[in-house]
């Protein structure tokens, strides 16, 4: 199997911290069977960095027990998380105080086509998507071809909307965290294909599904939950 790919989640926020995924489910729904080898109830007990082990599922969240956590992946002190899924008592009100937390930033990106192949991009020594951030009136779908087809050069046919991803990071001493929605594409023209130095890209390459699926060993964790979504959901969107 080119990829583990999830048991379908409905609507959950998925989050990266740190590069560590983490799943904020709504109401009624638990992490699928075997993904967790931990449980901890933030009600009866405490949320700290030695229970935040491999692959945990913390439920009846609290929009302060999501900013200890937070806090805790965040810390100088490496940690041991590989995956998180949190349960709040308040879905809404938890992904508002996530909000308020952080400036909220909007950006679209693209899984190109072309035959049996993806594009990847190499930047800042890691393979990754192209992408970037929406400019002043613009849809999604717009900036997700825009920021393909300058940052490639590169022209493509924009198909449907793979996932949402959300990503916290730190810019100029303030927190920001960055929403971008993906988009699977077909390239109509890669005759002058040319990497963007100015965005600081170093390479472009066509992928097998072998070559992407080691190329993601030095990627992003969200870079691959990408692809996870897109080959869990092929048939339906392609």
């Amino acid at each position: 199997m080119f990829l583990q790919i999830e048991t379908r989640i409905t609507e959950c926020m998925n989050l990266f911290v740190n590069d560590i995924p983490i799943r904020i489910l709504r109401s009624g729904e638990a992490p699928p069977s075997g993904h967790v080898n931990s449980e901890l109830d933030a009600t009866a007990e405490e949320i700290t960095k030695a229970r935040l082990f491999h692959h945990v599922w913390i439920r009846n969240v609290s929009h302060l027990d999501f900013s200890l956590i937070l806090d805790l992946i965040n810390s100088k002190v490496p940690t041991n998380l590989f995956s998180l899924y949190v349960s709040p008592n308040d879905y809404k009100a938890l992904k508002l105080s996530l909000k308020q937390k952080f400036k909220v930033i909007k950006a679209a990106g693209g899984l190109v086509r072309r035959k049996d192949k993806s594009l990847m991009i190499y930047r800042m020594k890691k393979w990754d998507l192209p992408k970037g951030k929406k400019e002043s009136g613009e849809r999604s779908k717009q900036t997700a071809v825009r920021e393909v087809e300058e940052e490639c050069n590169i022209s493509v046919k924009l198909g449907k909307r793979i996932c949402t991803t959300w990503h916290t990071y730190t810019m100029n001493k303030s927190s920001m965290l960055k929403k971008t929605s993906w988009f699977v594409m077909d390239v109509t023209d890669d005759s002058r294909s040319k990497p963007n130095l100015e965005e600081d890209i170093e390479e472009l390459r066509w992928m097998t599904q072998k070559e992407v699926y080691h190329a993601l060993e030095n990627s992003y964790k969200s870079i691959r939950f990408v692809f996870e979504e897109y080959y869990r959901k092929k048939e339906e969107i392609s």
